[in-house]
Formats: structure tokens, sequence, C-alpha cells
């Protein structure tokens, strides 16, 4: 019974993670909200709700940040981490749409599985390096349609696809240690919060410039809308680790960029090339066989950084 309850939180919470995007995708083309006032908003009022949240439980959430070295990896994480890849993410939906952007996040595991080799040093076993190819070759067929002589895609959106891979290999492994030292909510919270308040300096001129958006209803309730569903999105993925193997919870993931493929058609009437649909099923199988196939444990992460023992008690 626990086991049906994890599949089902995991489903579900992949379903609302993929519904997001086509919901971002919505808002970047029905009104005037630009990427960077999008997520200020949506970083800075989630992380700052759920550490409100952490608060009321009686947590002191400011223990982590009283501390040079755990304010350092924080800071790190939600910099390049956090902001890395929602900043990437939504960007190659504004060059693209919303199931291209999902791919390309959705092929990370391909990303980590090569920096792992690098830093430990050995070659992953051949059911890894199937996987790859397979995932790869869809990739391929999602750029090209089919035909090699030209890329269906906007190069802008393939490098921020790229870089969502990216961000996406360091949001998984960095804050491994942080994540074990801290809770995985605490530490969502504050890198939330803290890549929102580093893209609002970063734009603090064009934040006030552009307040006017706060009254466009339909864009500010789709993005209430996405807030919520993110969110519980997340919670149900991490509730679900409770229940189930990370292989399981990887493979049924795959019903997050299933998920934004269906909304985007039916309801924002997009369509792919049959080639593009085909190098999409493609990139599904080599995940899940990365998942299933090549699973490999490892305890050490591959962004080292001597930890000492703290006596939080003091703190």
């Amino acid at each position: 019974m626990l086991r049906l309850k994890g599949i089902i939180m995991i489903i579900i919470g992949s379903m609302l993670w993929g519904a997001t995007g086509p919901m971002m995708e919505w808002i970047l083309n029905h009104s005037e909200m630009s990427v960077s006032m999008m997520l200020i908003l949506r970083l800075s009022i989630a992380g700052g709700v759920l550490l409100l949240l952490l608060k009321a439980k009686g947590i002191q959430v400011g223990r982590p940040m009283r501390q040079k070295l755990w304010l350092r990896k924080m800071v790190m994480f939600g910099v390049i981490g956090m902001l890395g890849v929602q900043f990437g993410f939504v960007q190659t939906i504004a060059h693209s749409d919303a199931v291209v952007a999902t791919l390309f996040q959705f092929v990370a595991p391909v990303y980590i599985i090569i920096l792992l080799s690098i830093f430990q040093k050995s070659f992953p076993p051949g059911s890894q390096v199937i996987g790859m190819v397979i995932a790869l070759f869809g990739l391929i067929l999602l750029l090209t349609n089919g035909s090699f002589s030209s890329i269906s895609l906007d190069t802008t959106a393939i490098v921020w696809g790229i870089i969502v891979g990216f961000a996406f290999t360091f949001y998984t492994l960095y804050p491994v240690v942080l994540m074990a030292e801290w809770g995985v909510l605490l530490v969502v919270g504050w890198g939330m919060f803290i890549g929102g308040m580093t893209l609002f300096i970063i734009n603090l001129p064009m934040f006030f410039m552009n307040l006017g958006v706060l009254l466009d209803g339909p864009a500010m309730g789709m993005l209430l809308l996405v807030i919520i569903m993110g969110t519980l999105a997340f919670i149900m993925f991490l509730q679900s680790m409770n229940y189930i193997s990370p292989v399981e919870t990887s493979v049924l993931s795959s019903f997050e960029p299933l998920t934004a493929m269906i909304v985007s058609v039916f309801w924002l009437g997009q369509a792919m090339g049959v080639w593009q649909l085909t190098g999409a099923a493609i990139m599904l199988v080599g995940v899940v066989w990365l998942s299933i196939g090549g699973n490999r444990k490892k305890n050490s992460a591959p962004f080292p950084d001597p930890i000492q023992e703290y006596d939080h008690s003091e703190v």
C-alpha cells in the first residue's frame, strides 16, 4: 500500500510539474511579463513562503546562514543551481516551447553520468553508454526533425537548453551535503529565495519599471497557479522517495515531459513534427534505460568540499 502511495505521488507530482511549463509559456505569450520578472516573483514568493512555513513549525531557518561555510554553499546552490535551472528553463521556453525545454531538462541524467565518470575517473558501464547513445540520438531527431542538413530549433533555444542540462546537473549533485546536513525543504527554500533575490538585484531598475504587469489579472492568476502547482509537485516528489526507490522515481518522472507535450498540444495548439515526436519518444526510452539498466550507487559528490562537524545546538 505504501509503495502504491509513492507511485501515485510521483505520477501526480510529475504531471503537475510538467503542466507548469506550458503555463509559463502562456504567460510569456499573453502578457508583458518578462522572463526575469516572472522568476523574481516565482522564486522569491515560493522560497519566502516555504521558509515562513518552516519557521512556523519551529525550525530555526537562519541557522545555516550564520556560518560562512554553509552560507557560501547556500549562495552557490541558490545562484548557480536553483536560479541557473529556472532561468535557463524559462529562456528555453521563450525561444522554443515548453515541450522542448522539458525534454532538454529531462535528458540531464546524461550530463550527470558523464560528469560523475570524469570525477571518479571510471568509464560508465555498457548499459549506461547504450542509454546515453539512445537519448542523444533522440535529441538529434528532436533538433533536426529528421533533416540532418538543417536544425529545426532556434540556435538560442539550443544554447539555453544545453545550459539547462548543465545547471540541472549542478542542481542535482552539488547540494548533497547541504541537504544531508539541513534537510531538503530548508535548502530548497533558501535556494529559491536567494535565487529570486539575486535576480531582483540584477534587474532592480527593470523590476520597478515593469510593476504595471502586477495589475494584469490573468497573468498574475496564472503565475500564482504555477507557484502553487510547482510547490505541490516538489513536495510530492520528495515524499514519494520515502516509499519507492530512486530508480522507480526516475522512470515515473517521465510523466513530466509527456504531460508538457499533451498540455501544449490540446491547450496551446502546438504540434511537433513526426520526427521530433519520434525523437522525443526515443529520448524517453533512453533516459528510462539509464535509470533501470545503468544505476550506479556513489557515496561521494563530484563537488567535494571539506566539511567539518558542527554542533548546531550552539548556533
